[in-house]
């Protein structure tokens, strides 16, 4: 029987220590994600985990994720499965109920200018591609993926540091195509103006989604029950604005599974 969080007690660890929920960060979400981080803490504290007050969102990314004293953080599929899977434990994964996923998974939003004639996928094959990073699941390893049946990828992109940027080149005609994370889709369509000026294409298959993630000092499994009851107890409103459905586990060979575009794509 599993015991309830304030019946156990663990010696508390305390040191160095970072966190960060760096993936979906926006200022609107600031409260919530600090309120969801203090529940997370708390929990955490019951099981006799020690966390930083404070979550190092601005953080470089790899910085946080290799950081031997890491508590929690998210990572993208990508990163985990070429670089950081011999170095971190996966936790589990937000569900964030996106349509046309199962529980825990995610997919990409192909989008275009929505006054752009053309309508096939194929239409942009030599169409100039704005996109996140190289080591991004959904803004690359994805569309990737999804473009090999078609016989084609994009020689034509502009890499830009972030899905935002790369909407924005959309809508702008600063680029005509971009493969964004159907979480951070959501979320331009719910706060960004120029989302109006786009429209989906097409979704690429769907994938694990963005797991949370700790270093080889904690036991995940632990962490996992802390969070677990973190987002049970998070009110309606924070779990509306983070979309958080649920956590569930993923096996990390699902993770692994997924094949990487070779680094010619990225050439």
């Amino acid at each position: 029987m599993q015991v309830p969080l304030a019946q156990r007690t663990i010696p508390l660890h305390f040191g160095q220590m970072i966190a960060s929920l760096m993936m979906y960060a926006r200022p609107e979400l600031d409260g919530a994600h600090q309120r969801f981080w203090s529940q997370i803490r708390d929990n955490l504290a019951v099981l006799g985990i020690a966390t930083p007050r404070e979550l190092s969102q601005t953080a470089g990314e790899f910085k946080v994720w290799e950081d031997p004293t890491l508590v929690l953080s998210q990572t993208c599929g990508m990163p985990y499965r070429t670089r950081l899977h011999g170095s971190v434990q996966i936790v589990g994964t937000p569900d964030y109920g996106l349509q046309g996923c199962s529980a825990g998974y995610y997919r990409s939003a192909i989008v275009v200018r929505a006054d752009d004639p053309r309508r096939a996928l194929t239409d942009y094959c030599k169409a100039k591609l704005a996109y996140n990073m190289s080591h991004s699941q959904s803004g690359f390893a994805a569309l990737y993926a999804h473009t090999q049946p078609l016989g084609f990828w994009f020689t034509n992109r502009v890499e830009n540091g972030g899905h935002l940027r790369s909407a924005q080149m959309v809508a702008e005609g600063g680029a005509d195509i971009a493969s964004i994370d159907a979480q951070t889709w959501r979320l331009i369509q719910r706060y960004e103006p120029f989302a109006e000026r786009l429209r989906v294409l097409e979704h690429t298959a769907p994938t694990p989604a963005l797991p949370y993630i700790t270093g080889p000092r904690y036991d995940p499994a632990v962490i996992f029950d802390a969070i677990s009851e973190a987002v049970s107890m998070l009110d309606t409103i924070d779990r509306e604005a983070l979309d958080l459905r649920g956590f569930v586990k993923i096996d990390p060979a699902e993770y692994l599974a997924i094949p990487n575009p070779p680094a010619s794509a990225a050439l």
